[in-house]
């Protein structure tokens, strides 16, 4: 009875165990962008004609309280080391970017121009 009863317990205790999840590292080539217009600068830009490319709306927006972004494929992910010293070297900029990835945002370990 003794077992029984410690052998309904373990696998109680093992059903109640979630397994952590892991970010993957990875490397992808895409943009470095802002939340506020994400995969597409082009209607803010019609909204502010001074903002003439890419990277000067990611800067106007970065200024006005938006988060830097990255977009791959047209996935937006959200960037959560937001003080990397890169990000405004390379608002709007094409980008390869190696990080962590978990869900929809990335830890950047390293970001670097695209190669052309």
């Amino acid at each position: 009875m003794k077992n029984c009863l410690r052998a309904l317990c373990f696998i109680g205790l093992l059903a109640g165990f979630v397994p952590p999840t892991f970010a993957a590292t990875t490397t992808m080539n895409g943009m470095i962008s802002d939340s506020m217009c994400g995969a597409s600068h082009a209607q803010m830009m019609e909204q502010h004609p001074g903002l003439k490319t890419d990277r000067a709306c990611t800067q106007a927006c970065v200024k006005g309280g938006a988060k830097y972004v990255f977009v791959s494929n047209g996935v937006v992910y959200q960037i959560a080391n937001q003080d990397l010293a890169a990000l405004p070297k390379e608002a709007g900029e094409s980008v390869s970017v190696t990080g962590d990835v978990n869900g929809d945002t990335i830890t950047v370990s390293k970001l670097a121009p695209a190669k052309k």
